[in-house]
């Protein structure tokens, strides 16, 4: 016989929805924070919080360098996948932590580069200012494409073209976006190079991009205005790993596992807390409140919850094992509550696979979540690491899991891992840049929060009332008994009254 059998079905958010509570002038839309802790923190740790509730999965094809700067932009993060060699994926974290917004690092041309190679790169790269610089990076002026005509310039060198140096205003080592803002205002320039102390060039400060920087509040900060980066790591090579995102700059480590509950995890934690005591590990993934017990009890100041309900996880499948997510986010936050109660220490709970919508991500932080991980959604916009396609006259980009035997293949080579899969790859349809459906998301969360009555995520935790619908309901709270072309119409033209 097995130690325990539980009769009880485990639940999937889709089966939940919310009641509405009373909405007040204090919990209008505009009055509603998303703000949540990323990790437990201490009064001083104030930077280790997120403005809005998602993140980005610790994946090959959703979580790269451009997903890091621009979800860390607009209040988020993506978690840098560890399933590359440590010093890679050094190098992805070093990427973001050296973006500043507004501060774009320079693409330099000597001063005797013939002009006919400025067209030429300015076709490669996309832009057309490039400063001169000598061998020292001393700046020596910039030339763009109003600088030069092809036809009769060709031949010249840059330096015969360029803006001279003298004739440029430059800021120097300054760091404030508002001081350059200031600066540049004053002048007619569309760019300001800053260089340091003894003018060598430092990067470009462009007009265009000082307007992004000032329309991005939310944007995720360290204490030295850099972006908030968060590395996944495994228990096999933090070691060697752990060091070299640590050297780069990396805020925070998250332990990247389908089953968390391990003595494992447990090591890597006590390695970790001993050689850097100052990064703090979010560890998991678990469902049972024992899984969460043990984790804290060595050292993780936040746990990500979930097993096998990823749209590309086949855990539950191969091994047997799992539980719906919703029921997994009940039980934890039930024992992570008796552990707030009993130590004062609030632990994060994060909320991961099988997140696809707005709807999902609002019954997630209702039940007890603070934040949410998310794959396929992110895998969709611009900014994830792979490649568009068409596919059916459809715009599509690939999507896999780190358990399928595309990403596991680098786990079978340097670990001799993989003996089977526990995810599969495919293709998602393709949605465009993040900062254009992201706020579409956001709103729909903060609408039902506003319909509950609650102002921010923990007091939506004590506010939200929410109950189990059958399948009929759900269908019901579909579009019904209408025809829409171009539509699946299987529910839409059933006859609900007869």
């Amino acid at each position: 016989m097995p130690k325990k059998i539980h009769f009880e079905a485990s639940r999937t958010l889709m089966e939940f929805r919310l009641l509405p509570g009373l909405t007040t002038e204090e919990t209008t839309l505009y009055n509603i924070s998303l703000r949540t802790p990323l990790v437990y923190c201490n009064e001083s740790e104030t930077k280790y919080h997120l403005n809005i509730p998602v993140v980005a999965a610790a994946m090959q094809s959703v979580s790269g360098v451009k997903m890091g700067i621009e979800l860390a932009t607009l209040g988020g993060m993506a978690f840098i996948y560890a399933s590359q060699t440590a010093g890679q994926q050094a190098d992805m974290v070093r990427q973001i932590k050296k973006f500043k917004a507004g501060f774009v690092p320079p693409e330099t041309v000597k001063p005797d580069t013939p002009i006919r190679d400025i067209l030429e790169l300015t076709r490669q790269r996309g832009f057309n200012t490039f400063p001169v610089v000598d061998e020292t990076n001393r700046l020596l002026g910039i030339i763009t494409k109003n600088d030069y005509d092809v036809k009769p310039h060709g031949d010249l060198p840059v330096k015969e073209r360029m803006i001279p140096r003298k004739d440029l205003t430059v800021g120097v080592n300054i760091e404030n976006i508002k001081e350059a803002n200031t600066l540049l205002r004053e002048t007619h320039q569309s760019v300001l190079p800053i260089v340091d102390g003894g003018d060598r060039l430092l990067y470009l400060v462009f007009r265009k991009d000082i307007r992004n920087h000032l329309d991005n509040p939310n944007e995720v900060l360290d204490e030295h205005k850099r972006l908030l980066t968060t590395a996944a790591i495994n228990t096999h090579d933090y070691e060697s790993r752990v060091p070299a995102l640590v050297e780069a700059g990396v805020d925070v480590l998250s332990l990247d596992s389908s089953d968390g509950y391990s003595v494992f995890q447990a090591k890597a934690m006590q390695w970790i807390a001993e050689h850097y005591p100052d990064v703090p590990v979010i560890a998991g993934n678990i469902i049972t409140a024992a899984g969460f017990d043990y984790l804290v009890e060595h050292g993780a100041r936040a746990v990500k919850i979930g097993m096998g309900g990823g749209s590309i996880c086949i855990t539950q499948e191969q091994k047997g094992t799992g539980r719906g997510l919703a029921t997994s986010i009940i039980k934890v936050a039930e024992a992570r509550d008796r552990y707030f109660e009993k130590t004062g220490r609030y632990i994060p709970l994060v909320a991961d696979g099988g997140i696809v919508n707005a709807k999902d991500v609002t019954i997630a932080l209702a039940l007890g979540a603070d934040y949410v991980m998310m794959g396929r959604y992110f895998a969709r916009m611009d900014e994830s690491p792979t490649e568009k396609m068409t596919i059916k006259n459809q715009v599509m980009k690939p999507y896999w899991g780190e358990g399928s035997a595309r990403a596991r293949e680098w786990k079978e080579i340097r670990y001799n891992q993989a003996q089977f899969v526990e995810g599969v790859e495919g293709f998602v349809q393709y949605a465009g840049k993040l900062r254009d459906n992201l706020p579409e998301t956001l709103a729909k969360i903060k609408a039902s929060m506003s319909s509950v009555g609650a102002q921010n995520i923990r007091e939506f935790h004590k506010k939200a009332e929410l109950e189990v619908v059958s399948a009929l309901s759900i269908r019901e709270g579909q579009a019904h008994d209408i025809y829409m072309p171009g539509q699946d119409n299987t529910y839409n033209t059933t006859n609900w009254g007869n």
